[in-house]
């Protein structure tokens, strides 16, 4: 009798409690929100244990993505953004990687995204001439920046939300979503994290832009939206990722 094979992931000493146990709420809402959306054929690895220790994952055997599972990430991707809800952003806190990721509900999705993803991480720095640097720069376009994303009309999509290609499996079959960071937002933070690390071909936004393009002024939030992810790994592993943040910042400034 063969026995079930299981990926055990251990919580960071240094991590809260509520870690892992939030890690499983994320996959749990994913796959509610998967199998709820007709042809999303998009999975999640189940859960066969977790506590504030342990998570246990059912087990992917993973292979090398084609064109062909690229294809099927980006149409799967682009039926998953489709269903809306009406409002912004989460109950509950989480995490994002090793960042604990603040949270509220609000119908203002430009005020979301700035307060609780832009400033929050911020306020996180601890160099304080950067930290204060940074502070001034969106004090000085926090209402430019609120009403730019608002000015988009977004549609409030449920995100995986940390969409870099380590977080997507694929097997012979199908393509697994894992490690979320979930809430509801613009669908373009997930397609803007797909391009920071590169890792998803030009199939993958064919298929999604056949299903669901980008909007025109998806060029200008990539930057906006990606910030929030420099500015989380700079916190989390230093700075090699400060020239990029300053380089977004600097975008924003002499964006039109």
């Amino acid at each position: 009798m063969n026995k079930k094979r299981v990926f055990i992931k251990r919580r960071p000493d240094n991590m809260p409690a509520d870690y892992l146990i939030r890690e499983a709420d994320g996959l749990a809402r994913l796959s509610r929100h998967i199998l709820a959306v007709p042809d999303c054929r998009l999975r999640t690895p189940r859960v066969e244990l977790v506590d504030e220790q342990l998570l246990h994952l059912e087990y992917i055997e993973s292979v090398v993505p084609t064109d062909q599972h690229m294809q099927l990430l980006g149409k799967g991707l682009a039926t998953f953004h489709q269903p809306t809800e009406e409002s912004f952003g989460l109950e509950k806190n989480n995490f994002i990687g090793l960042s604990r990721q603040h949270n509220t509900w609000s119908d203002d999705w430009g005020r979301f995204f700035v307060e609780y993803r832009l400033q929050y991480q911020i306020e996180c720095i601890k160099n304080l001439e950067i930290r204060e640097d940074f502070c001034q720069f969106l004090e000085s376009h926090r209402i430019q920046l609120v009403e730019f994303l608002n000015r988009s009309n977004p549609q409030s999509s449920l995100l995986h939300g940390d969409l870099w290609s380590g977080n997507v499996l694929f097997d012979d079959n199908h393509v697994w979503l894992i490690d979320p960071a979930t809430y509801y937002g613009d669908r373009e933070v997930d397609l803007a994290m797909t391009e920071m690390f590169g890792g998803f071909s030009e199939a993958f936004y064919k298929a999604y832009d056949m299903c669901f393009p980008r909007s025109t002024d998806y060029h200008h939030k990539k930057v906006i939206y990606n910030l929030y992810h420099y500015l989380n790994h700079y916190n989390l592993f230093g700075s090699g990722y400060l020239p990029a943040c300053y380089q977004a910042i600097l975008y924003v400034e002499n964006m039109e």
